[in-house]
């Protein structure tokens, strides 16, 4: 299947190119309203598309952002640099013992930006009413199978109970819609495409498969085995009909279809076969305070060391812009010269 072609891209106004003014835009007019923040490198579960089932080497705590640095930040983005949308992710952000109240100074922000978390929601029961209660959105949660022996496979940990848990309660606590992100991988969980549409529907979440993608720690990605949107889609099709969304995708990742007619849907993120470069509106922030202006970056802008060495909320937003600059037009992923990024998935953050 050839990649989508990329849309033209915004032009930038002119009053933006002013120092120390204007919002993230690169040099081919896209503009980052959408922040992803890391908080923790570290996850409870060893999915195999990820990472190895001892783990990884984490980070120092020396070396990651405190919630005071994060909360900084993320205000530095939605006052100074025109955020809007801020997701908290990781490795598994439910780890982070202060992630009530980075969400609480996230929300309490003005002007507002929409504020929502990814999770594999082990330990989301516990904690969903306080992270209600701290003004959080809505909840996105990592899924890759219903079938309780294959997700102990997969994610090296017998905690599928506690998932199932934490999305209900996310559901109870108003963290709606709840959004089911769901990887296939070619001779494991590819069966399981039906099944999670099903368990879906019957509970009102809303489900997105994504394709899997160059993250993971061992370098063992290769796209003749990946599970392609349209495997995904032929496999749906056996059991659903599906008609497409005329509803305007804008910057938006995932293709959706009605299901049955609607209203529910399912949505696609073909990140690797239909790239959405053209339109990505992303910026992204790890856990140790290092810019990355694309998922699939080999560079990255340092905050962390200017930030603790006094810069002033100007500079820092100065040198944000500075790395927005240098967002390459694609991730490159067809090209031959593609290189994978040294930071696995769980230590750039989704």
């Amino acid at each position: 299947m050839t990649s989508s072609p990329l849309p033209d891209p915004w032009v930038r106004p002119p009053e933006a190119a002013a120092p120390g003014t204007g919002g993230l835009v690169d040099r081919h007019g896209r503009v980052a309203t959408d922040l992803r923040v890391s908080l923790t490198d570290r996850c409870n579960l060893r999915c195999t598309y990820c990472m190895p089932p001892e783990g990884l080497d984490w980070l120092p705590k020396v070396e990651v952002l405190t919630d005071e640095e994060i909360v900084r930040l993320v205000r530095i983005g939605v006052e100074q640099l025109g955020i809007e949308e801020v997701r908290f992710t990781g490795g598994e952000p439910l780890l982070r013992p202060g992630l009530v109240g980075i969400v609480a100074g996230a929300t309490a922000l003005s002007p507002r930006p929409e504020v929502s978390l990814t999770t594999n929601a082990i330990g989301l029961a516990r904690v969903a009413p306080a992270l209600a209660a701290a003004g959080l959105d809505r909840i996105n949660v990592s899924l890759d199978t219903v079938d309780r022996d294959r997700f102990k496979q997969l994610t090296h940990r017998d905690r599928f109970d506690d998932v199932i848990a934490g999305m209900a309660a996310a559901h109870a606590a108003g963290l709606t819609p709840v959004k089911v992100n769901a990887v296939l991988l070619r001779g494991m969980n590819e069966e399981d495409a039906v099944p999670l549409l099903d368990f879906c529907l019957e509970h009102g979440y809303q489900l997105r498969f994504i394709e899997q993608m160059p993250l993971d720690a061992h370098h063992a990605w290769t796209r003749g085995e990946m599970v392609t949107a349209e495997d995904i889609l032929e496999r749906l099709t056996a059991a659903h009909t599906l008609t497409p969304d005329t509803e305007d995708r804008g910057s938006a990742p995932a293709e959706r279809w009605l299901v049955d007619g609607g209203p529910a849907t399912v949505g696609v993120i073909a990140s690797v076969t239909r790239s959405f470069c053209g339109s990505c509106d992303r910026t992204r922030l790890t856990a140790d305070g290092q810019i990355r202006n694309c998922l699939f970056a080999r560079e990255e802008s340092d905050l962390r060391t200017p930030m603790r060495e006094g810069a002033t909320d100007q500079e820092l937003a100065d040198r944000w812009r500075v790395a927005t600059l240098g967002k390459l037009p694609g991730h490159g992923i067809d090209d031959p010269s593609f290189l994978q990024p040294a930071r696995p998935m769980s230590a750039i953050g989704g």
